[in-house]
């Protein structure tokens, strides 16, 4: 059970003569490979090696004592699954706090699939230029403090502690004032924005719970509105089409703002640039003002030529798999471009070392990401069908396993065919299982799904995830040492929250 070791960072004398022996090293099999890999590390080495952060419990007893009452309390509130869409609640409790969410700028993001790690790298961008970041995103994967991050970093369990300690009597007062309650994710948005503002930061990176319009994170005014790829997904709440979907999510565009844009249906476009109209907003799209120009599979990740609103910028090192992680990255870059007037009020492009740089230090827990080697485990969180297909084309790119084994944990309330139908083709066989989380959906009843995509003799149940984690490494290893098998795990980000700490990565 090897693991890969981390790489030292070169003296600066030594970079050329490192590259020139790596392609020395690949050369038998593919000079030009040889080339984008050996330059691949090289720019990984330069920017340092991405931390994927994501804390474990607090080592200190007490700390982590009080850390689990404040989780316990704040369990006690309505999951993030029972909504009451209003902002009433939230917007109260901003009001009683004295409205920190006006106190630095936002960039905010909706749409289905790639709000995170599109998050991510707009934190790391903004990083790079020398602004301090606060960044909001959910679902955790492991501990609920990397929902709120300063400077690139989740808070620490006692700033979070201090953070809900500071904003309790708010909180209760709101409480006794409404309806309802505030749920779990009001509170944790109002610690979010207290605890930014409390910093301070110089902008704040806030990623929706669900939807837009109703999200508790939309008491914000933000400058740059970002849409990733709107697809079906909380259909129950949204809407039961690309274009519903895109109504609610259009919520977040605020007067005068710019939207930026990643490639979306055309109904659901339709209907975004009906509200940029009607909000005077700017709006930025996909590949007509920006997008990726270029890109080529390199050793842990891929090198991409990116077109921004200012211009182009090449050869840029993303540590990331897939195609979409391209794509998410122009959308990155776009948004970034946007916050600092690029394309408007300053004709030239940001400068290309510098975004070099941000986004070879990248990282993102939880999507198509390597914990484990022989034989090869990749933990990715998707839990909706465009998702898994995303999930399925890069691992395909990215890998080249022999023979790929699934582990599949799925929440209840989602499409769970249509992800093992993206699935099938890349799974030779799938182990199915269930998370600890009240929404799992029941391993036998997910098993009878998958029976019906995969075939009975491609089907195996193990209800408890070590087990399935077991199950699915035996059966890549009957390949042999050599040749290539790999386990990939999925289905719900709680699913690879709770196998990245089984797998010692937490």
């Amino acid at each position: 059970m090897s693991e890969r070791p981390e790489s030292a960072g070169p003296d600066p004398d030594d970079t050329f003569d490192e590259f020139a022996e790596l392609v020395g090293e690949e050369t038998r099999r593919d000079p030009d490979l040889a080339v984008i890999e050996a330059g691949s590390r090289t720019l990984r080495t330069q920017g340092g090696r991405p931390h994927a952060d994501v804390p474990g419990r607090p080592e200190d007893p007490e700390v982590d004592k009080a850390l689990r009452e404040v989780e316990a309390e704040l369990a006690t509130r309505w999951g993030e699954t029972k909504l009451e869409p209003s902002v009433a609640r939230i917007a109260a409790l901003m009001d009683v706090l004295g409205e920190p969410q006006r106190s630095y700028p936002s960039i905010h993001i909706t749409g289905t699939n790639g709000k995170t790690s599109t998050a991510r790298m707009i934190e790391a961008l903004l990083g790079a230029f020398e602004l301090r970041t606060g960044r909001y995103t959910s679902p955790h994967v492991q501990s609920v403090t990397e929902r709120i991050s300063l400077d690139g970093a989740p808070v620490s369990a006692e700033r979070f502690i201090e953070t809900y300690q500071d904003v309790k009597p708010y909180v209760e007062m709101v409480d006794s004032q409404q309806q309802y309650r505030l749920s779990f994710f009001e509170v944790l948005t109002g610690m979010a924005y207290a605890a930014f503002a409390d910093a301070p930061v110089d902008v704040a990176v806030v990623e929706v719970g669900m939807g837009g319009s109703w999200d508790a994170t939309n008491v914000i005014d933000a400058g740059v509105a970002v849409v990733t790829p709107i697809d079906l997904d909380h259909t129950d709440r949204l809407g039961g089409t690309p274009a519903e979907i895109a109504t609610e999510k259009s919520g977040i565009v605020k007067r005068g703002a710019t939207v930026i844009m990643a490639q979306q249906p055309v109904d659901a476009a339709q209907v975004l640039l009906k509200k940029a109209v009607e909000t005077d907003a700017t709006v930025a799209r996909e590949g007509l003002e920006f997008g990726v120009v270029a890109r080529q599979v390199a050793v842990g990740g891929q090198l991409v030529t990116l077109r921004g609103l200012g211009g182009e910028y090449p050869e840029l090192y993303l540590p990331l798999h897939g195609e979409h992680q391209a794509h998410n990255a122009a959308v990155a870059l776009a948004a970034v471009e946007a916050f600092f007037g690029v394309g408007a009020e300053r004709p030239q492009p940001l400068d290309v070392d510098t975004v070099r740089k941000a986004f070879a230090a990248v990282a993102s827990p939880g999507r198509l990401e390597v914990v484990r080697r022989s034989p090869t485990v990749v933990l990715d969180a998707a839990h909706n069908p465009a998702g898994a297909r995303a999930a399925a084309a890069s691992i395909g790119e990215a890998f080249q396993f022999s023979r790929l084994i699934g582990v599949v944990g799925a929440s209840g309330d989602k499409n769970v065919r249509g992800l093992l139908e993206a699935f099938e083709p890349v799974f030779a066989e799938v182990v199915v299982t269930q998370n600890s989380s009240h929404r799992a959906m029941d391993a036998d009843e997910l098993a009878g799904i998958a029976v019906e995509v995969f075939g009975e003799d491609r089907v195996q149940v193990e209800p408890r995830l070590p087990d399935a984690l077991e199950a699915a490494i035996t059966l890549a290893e009957e390949e042999g040492e050599f040749a290539g098998g790999g386990v990939l795990v999925t289905g719900s980000v709680i699913t690879v929250g709770e196998a990245r700490l089984l797998l010692g990565r937490g």
